[in-house]
């Protein structure tokens, strides 16, 4: 809540800021005669970020702190028998009094635990204002030294282009960090479930049960971790789906950008896109209630066995889930190729078609390529549609009308529930997040390979 509030604040600080800038900016040009160095709407810009990053840098900065200050504030606060207890009994105790804070009672309520989240609300209330009233402070404190710096000498672009770079750097590396730490969690976890479970015996075993049990003599307790299986399935969807999804969706986008008129592809278009905007889970439920019992009555007919969840089911679903992303880029990356390229064809006496497929699909297809990698990691990353479309199964088939599962779907069944992170069972949801991110990544470098490639050709 004091967040909101100080940022809607900052807002329109940051709003009033600008304005006062740049009329501070001319009256100050009217009363010295002299030019500015930079436009106006720099002033108002570099008043404006002197008025919002000090109070957002002081809100950052707040809200990676506020949880352990609070904690440590209500420990120290404790009795002294109280506050010596292990580190382990401390986290339980903080975790049921920010329970309490947030009104969630479960269990007996002790005078110590009651004493203790009242004085964490109190501590949190205050906490709160004090962070409103000091990043208002400070957001007005930027705004008079800003205001007051204003001077027709004043190089006001350089500074606020000098700002947006380095806040724009700090965007950029916060990303690499990012990504770099969420393949190192991955990656230690990975090693840790290889030393449990031998390279060799994930990548190509064939049988896949994690089951670990609790016990020595428990049924299942030495489990199966060949992964082939899950690969196999993701595989066979993401195929399916692509097979339905690329035909579609490119010659839905040559008709939008050649063929149709341009009140036809204002209705079409945007039609198209509205399924990029229907929940995974709708899907989900089309595909159990509607393909998946379709495909199976079919099956009778033709005399084969359709399963009651299907690869083929899920896949076909996917594919019509995936068709905005192919149509639209497709659509904008078609339509950017140059004019020229089609009046050069259509001059030297080549037919509208011809002209399509020998030039306009060449020249596009780099961007045709990306799209489609865009729509193969959709593909490869949906889990919902496979849990309700295609089961939990993992069998080792080519056969569409079997069940399957992916890659995606076993990674949530076993992290669901309450998990230690000891086992091979729950170890190996990191060892698959993995392989499917060495799998995106050599499609990453194909496609880069492929742009590459023809992007000379046809720039």
């Amino acid at each position: 809540m004091s967040a909101a509030l100080l940022i809607s604040f900052l807002v329109l600080l940051c709003t009033g800021g600008y304005w006062l800038g740049r009329l501070r900016a001319r009256a100050v040009v009217r009363k010295a005669g002299q030019p500015l160095h930079s436009l106006p709407g720099y002033y108002g810009y570099y008043v404006a970020l002197w008025c919002g990053l000090p109070a957002l840098l002081t809100l950052i900065i707040w809200v990676v702190l506020q949880d352990s200050v609070l904690e440590n504030l209500v420990i120290a606060a404790l009795p002294g028998t109280m506050a010596g207890q292990s580190p382990e009994l401390l986290g339980l105790f903080m975790n049921d009094v920010r329970n309490i804070a947030q009104g969630i009672v479960a269990g007996e309520i002790t005078p110590e635990l009651k004493a203790a989240a009242a004085h964490y609300e109190h501590l949190q209330s205050l906490a709160h204002w004090s962070l409103v009233g000091v990043g208002l402070a400070l957001g007005i404190a930027g705004f008079v030294f800003a205001f007051h710096r204003i001077a027709p000498a004043f190089r006001a672009r350089v500074s606020v282009e000098r700002t947006v770079r380095i806040l724009l750097v700090i965007a950029s590396t916060a990303s690499i960090f990012t990504t770099i730490g969420i393949v190192l969690s991955v990656l230690f976890e990975s090693i840790r479930f290889f030393s449990i479970v031998p390279i060799h015996e994930f990548l190509f075993g064939l049988q896949w049960s994690p089951q670990t049990a609790l016990r020595e003599d428990q049924v299942g307790s030495s489990g199966a971790f060949g992964a082939v299986p899950l690969f196999t399935g993701t595989l066979l969807i993401t195929a399916i789906a692509m097979a339905v999804a690329v035909p579609i969706g490119l010659f839905s986008a040559i008709y939008m950008a050649e063929y149709a008129r341009p009140w036809v592809r204002d209705i079409v278009k945007p039609a198209l896109e509205i399924l990029a905007g229907i929940p995974t889970v709708v899907y989900g439920f089309f595909a159990a209630l509607t393909v998946a019992p379709a495909l199976r009555e079919a099956g009778v007919t033709l005399g084969l066995d359709v399963a009651s969840e299907s690869a083929l089911a899920a896949g076909t679903v996917m594919g019509i889930m995936i068709i905005p992303f192919i149509s639209s880029l497709s659509d904008d990356i078609i339509v950017a190729v140059p004019r020229g390229l089609r009046d050069s064809s259509l001059a030297l006496g080549a037919t509208k078609s011809e002209t399509i497929v020998r030039v306009v699909l060449p020249a596009a297809l780099p961007g045709i390529v990306a799209a489609c990698l865009l729509a193969i990691s959709r593909a490869i990353g949906e889990t919902m549609i496979v849990v309700m479309a295609a089961g939990l199964a993992a069998n080792l088939t080519a056969n569409p009308l079997e069940a399957v599962t992916t890659v995606t779907v076993q990674i949530v069944t076993l992290l669901v529930g309450d998990q230690e992170f000891d086992s091979a069972k729950t170890l190996a949801a990191f060892a698959l997040g993995l392989a499917l991110f060495l799998i995106t990544l050599g499609l990453n470098v194909v496609a880069l390979y492929v742009v590459r490639k023809y992007r000379d050709r046809y720039d």
